[in-house]
């Protein structure tokens, strides 16, 4: 049987095409996380009644009436779908400490929809610790990738890390960090890349399913 190492951009030559062939699972939960996630932040700034993308931050979704449930409850499915389909990922790439990333930013985003933005102080940690690791997962994942997955892993989750750093500063009373965009606007800097990035990943890991069919039909 033909192997996908021969037709596209993931790296481990030791994996049958029966194993690649999981690769439809963590591609699947992978996109349908990042692409929930967009819909639902972009539909929740529009019901949100004064909302502004310039000044508020995603969480403020998560304390507002009229999108407090539906943000919260996706921010922990988020959690939980990045948790499943990391595992999902692990079983073709083998790899425990990539796995554990992968943990780590579900547990960062499942406790922050658990609790809510204005609720406790552990809010705010959860966040951070989703910030950082969901945008390390996108570091980590290009070193089992190859070809232009692996660059765009790379630059998608440089970008998030950077504006970690810019909105850590401009929260510690320098706002002028934040520049034209805000601190609204440096936030999604941390959150739109890697989600873009993980749609991409998502489709990627589905679409190579058929190339190996192909392959194995020719």
């Amino acid at each position: 049987m033909a192997t996908l190492t021969n037709r596209s951009a993931l790296r481990p030559a030791d994996r049958s095409a029966t194993a690649v062939g999981d690769l439809r699972l963590p591609g699947f939960l992978l996109f349908l996380l990042s692409a929930g996630f967009m819909t639902v932040i972009m539909l929740g700034a529009s019901l949100a009644p004064g909302y502004d993308y310039h000044v508020a931050a995603i969480s403020d979704l998560g304390r507002i009436a009229e999108t407090a449930l539906l943000f919260n409850l996706t921010l922990m499915a988020v959690g939980a779908l990045n948790l499943a389909g990391g595992y999902a990922f692990y079983r073709w790439h083998g790899r425990g400490w990539l796995l554990a990333i992968y943990v780590v930013a579900g547990l960062g985003a499942f406790g922050a929809g658990a609790i809510p933005l204005g609720t406790s102080d552990l809010h705010s940690l959860f966040a951070l610790v989703a910030f950082v690791f969901f945008n390390v997962e996108a570091v980590a994942t290009g070193f089992v990738l190859a070809g232009p997955m692996r660059p765009l892993s790379w630059l998608a989750g440089i970008i998030g890390l950077v504006y970690v750093v810019i909105m850590i500063i401009g929260d510690a009373g320098n706002p002028a960090v934040f520049g034209p965009i805000g601190h609204g606007g440096a936030e999604r800097m941390i959150v739109y890349p890697v989600m873009l990035w993980m749609l991409a990943l998502g489709g990627h890991l589905m679409a190579d399913r058929s190339l190996a069919d192909r392959g194995d039909r020719a």
